[in-house]
């Protein structure tokens, strides 16, 4: 055999064994680049162990890294019109939903879930940027509110991951309205002697970063979050001046005063545990 044959006998081996590997063996960070094995990646919780970037990750895993283990029930998500405005630009809503639901297996962009954190009662809302960008509609101030309500009957705080772009332009007005309808469900909790805590992570921006994605008792953020109500861009050319580098990020909302910590994904757990802990006490029998 030549040895032309035999480059090309090799090549054809490589080729067809890389063709069979699967290919979500590897993982490349957005926040480095590197690549970084999947099995490595689940492990440390979705967070790169070269640069610490956190990655997004939706409902059911937070779920997973927050409540004590076999401890949660994810709550029915409320039932509301699909398409109340009729709304088409280049395919209808329905079909966006429709291929939403199919990529994320979740009805909406919001979930709740309650079980126990550290051995003390939650329920936990976490918005799913992988839904239509998280975006805002009545599915979502619906869920919001029963979330509220769920922590009201179980006595237990309502603690909220926040993930979105904003207020979903398919329901116009009726998306807008849940800002209002959300405040108001944060003030029964209130009412009700119950602490709401907010943990913004990447991205959280628009109509939700002005409704309750601002209004915890205890705002936590994921480290370099980005955290905005406009684009970076907008405000620049609004003031006519350059903003710093790491302006609308986590760590400068916390040098600002506009949240309490930033907390590595690993830590969340226990800081959560502890925070209820101390909003709210076990009540002693008389």
């Amino acid at each position: 055999m030549s040895w032309i044959s035999r480059v090309r006998n090799a090549l054809a081996y490589v080729t067809t064994k890389t063709s069979e590997t699967p290919d979500n063996l590897w993982h490349k960070c957005k926040g480095c680049g590197t690549m970084v094995f999947t099995k490595e990646l689940e492990d440390n919780l979705h967070v790169c162990p070269h640069c610490e970037h956190h990655e997004r990750i939706g409902p059911a895993l937070r779920f997973q890294y927050l409540f004590d283990p076999g401890s949660y029930t994810v709550l029915a998500s409320p039932k509301v019109a699909e398409d109340p405005l009729k709304f088409r630009d280049q395919k209808p809503y329905p079909a966006r939903l429709k291929a939403a639901r199919a990529a994320t297996g979740e009805p909406d962009a919001f979930l709740n879930a309650s079980g126990t954190i550290l051995g003390r009662k939650a329920v936990i809302g976490v918005q799913d940027f992988a839904f239509m960008g998280g975006s805002m509609g009545q599915a979502v101030g619906e869920a919001f509110i029963a979330g509220v309500e769920a922590a009201i009957a179980a006595n237990a705080p309502y603690i909220v991951f926040t993930a979105s772009g904003g207020a979903r332009m398919q329901e116009g007005i009726l998306s807008l309205m849940q800002m209002p309808r959300t405040t108001v469900a944060i003030e029964m909790l209130h009412d009700a002697g119950l602490p709401y805590i907010v943990v913004l992570t990447d991205p959280t921006s628009g109509g939700v970063m002005a409704a309750y994605a601002m209004l915890g008792d205890v705002q936590i953020a994921e480290p370099r979050a980005t955290l905005a109500f406009t684009g970076r861009r907008v405000i620049e050319n609004t003031i006519r001046e350059k903003l710093p580098d790491d302006f609308q990020t986590s760590e400068y909302y916390r040098e600002h005063g506009l949240v309490d910590r930033v907390e590595h994904r690993k830590d969340l757990r226990e800081v959560l545990g502890r925070l209820i802990g101390l909003l709210c006490p076990v009540k002693e029998a008389a």
